[in-house]
């Protein structure tokens, strides 16, 4: 049989594509860099400074994608008659640039440019706002970048809801009429599951976490279980935050941070776990997709499904600290030296309404995110104005979660998301425990001995299996075809519904 040759015009648009597909990646790995020293070891007082450099740099990557050599590439490429000379990683990497290009094509350098100093300067805002507990110190910098993003909106555009357009960013196909019914769902059965846990005579004793833990003794710890449960010590590196995040630089660089207090050890422990589930998706990358804009994951709930299934179904399982927990009494030994085992478990999966939402138990963590998924939708189509969000959350608070903060800095103020323009992210989070408890249904199907391999510390099986159905493929996949690949079925709530009724029915006996 005789085989096409592709003809030239097509293998010119395609050595121009890969051209500035690899010379975006570039770019945009700096400034993965450049977005971890600012958060994590620049000095204070150049930051403001420094944002002009980063938002130069950044406009200047934007303007490669949207440029008219990648326009007249992607227009050559994206044709019937192309597409037959091209393989799978090809089509994806144009699927992604094509949707971008798209999007953004319209919106000018100099909109980049501002917003990136626009956030950068934000950041530091938000920084001494939540340190000093001042709202209105933080309020100019969110008003522009709320305006900013309905400005984009509408040049991105949007069928039903204006909030579409910002999902689709973090999710995409994505939609406020997709996401309603899981989130109700999920809403109902997580309030009544919390009812009938407060309702309940049998309360797990959490005073064993009511002490000091030395912070040294936290980090010691920390560093001893990353590597056991994946996270690659020569591919990456753990520092400290106010707020902790990873931060990939390449598929053999990436950073994860934590946060440390010394009389929550909790918050520590589960945080560098939740980081690591990002981490390990990102080492674990096919390397062929480096330098390429699929060498990211699928999005930014299927990154979370990573670590919200590292961080609760293995990381507060029975089974992971039944071979942890003799370390941790090793490192903290007047503390739980004498706390049996069953009750360090049970204390660990205590369910409390709290403020903090990267500090909520698992049950409770999915209210926090509707709190914030009610307040995005409403901003951005102008039913309420970010003057007004101290008491619009605390109301929110109160009506989810039974509490309200008394400061701004337990309430508006603690997340980092608004400051770097993340609206639409949120919903990644929940969308994240979806995933994750479908993803478990499988993997306990495919590897029966799921939990006894925790139990023996033996998690290179739990990573093979998912470096072989989710992690190798980056980007390669939109997210629903991911999880119908790994599960076989589209996303439902029902799995992460019948998993907290299973484990908190146990915990609480109700």
């Amino acid at each position: 049989m005789e085989q096409k040759v592709m003809n030239q015009t097509i293998m010119s648009a395609l050595e121009k594509f890969n051209e500035l597909d690899e010379k975006i990646s570039h770019f945009n790995s700096i400034l993965g860099l450049l977005s971890w020293d600012q958060k994590v070891i620049s000095p204070k007082k150049g930051r403001s400074i420094f944002a002009n450099a980063n938002g130069t740099l950044r406009t200047e990557a934007f303007k490669l994608t949207v440029s008219e050599e990648m326009g007249e590439a992607l227009s050559t490429l994206s044709t019937p008659e192309a597409e037959e000379y091209l393989d799978e990683a090809v089509k994806a990497k144009i699927r992604e640039r094509l949707k971008f290009y798209n999007r953004s094509k319209s919106i000018p350098a100099a909109m980049i440019k501002d917003f990136s100093v626009l956030t950068s300067r934000a950041n530091d805002a938000w920084e001494e706002a939540r340190e000093n507990n001042d709202f209105e110190k933080y309020l100019p910098f969110l008003e522009k970048i709320i305006e900013f993003k309905k400005k984009a909106v509408e040049i991105y555009g949007y069928e039903n809801h204006p909030y579409d357009a910002l999902l689709d960013e973090f999710e995409p196909g994505l939609t406020v009429e997709k996401l309603d019914p899981l989130f109700v769902k999920l809403r109902e059965s997580s309030a009544d599951l919390l009812r009938r846990i407060q309702e309940s005579s049998y309360k797990p004793s959490v005073e064993i976490f009511e002490q000091p833990y030395p912070i040294e003794k936290q980090k010691d710890f920390n560093r001893y279980i990353l590597p056991l449960i994946g996270f690659d010590m020569e591919a990456g590196r753990l520092d400290e935050t106010v707020h902790p995040f990873a931060q990939p630089v390449n598929t053999r660089d990436v950073r994860i941070t934590t946060r440390y207090l010394e009389n929550n050890v909790r918050s520590a422990i589960f945080g560098t776990i939740h980081e690591a589930g990002h981490g390990i998706y990102e080492q674990n990358i096919n390397p062929e997709f480096q330098d390429t804009v699929l060498q990211e994951g699928a999005s930014f709930g299927i990154h979370e499904s990573q670590s919200r299934f590292l961080e609760n179904m293995v990381g507060r399982s029975e089974e992971f600290w039944k071979y942890f927990y003799p370390k941790l009494q090793e490192h903290f030994p007047e503390q739980l030296g004498k706390v049996a085992l069953d009750d360090f478990y049970r204390a660990t999966n205590a369910v409390q309404p709290s403020f903090i939402r990267v500090e909520a138990d698992e049950l409770t963590y999915n209210l926090h995110i509707m709190v914030r998924y009610e307040i995005e939708k409403a901003l951005i189509a102008g039913e309420i104005e970010a003057k007004d969000l101290p008491g619009i959350w605390n109301a929110k608070m109160n009506d989810y979660l039974g509490i309200a903060p008394s400061t701004d800095s337990e309430g508006v103020l603690q997340d980092i998301h608004w400051s770097f323009g993340g609206l639409g992210y949120f919903p990644s989070y929940s969308l994240g425990n979806l995933y994750a408890a479908q993803i478990l249904n499988k993997i306990k199907k495919d590897l029966p001995d799921f939990y006894e391999s925790i139990e023996q510390g033996n998690f290179s099986v739990i990573q093979d299996w998912l470096k072989e159905n989710i992690h190798q493929y980056g980007m390669l996949y939109t997210p629903n075809e991911l999880i119908v690949k790994a599960t076989g079925e589209e996303l439902n709530a029902d799995y992460l519904v019948q998993y907290l009724e299973e484990k908190y029915s146990k915990i609480y006996k109700l």
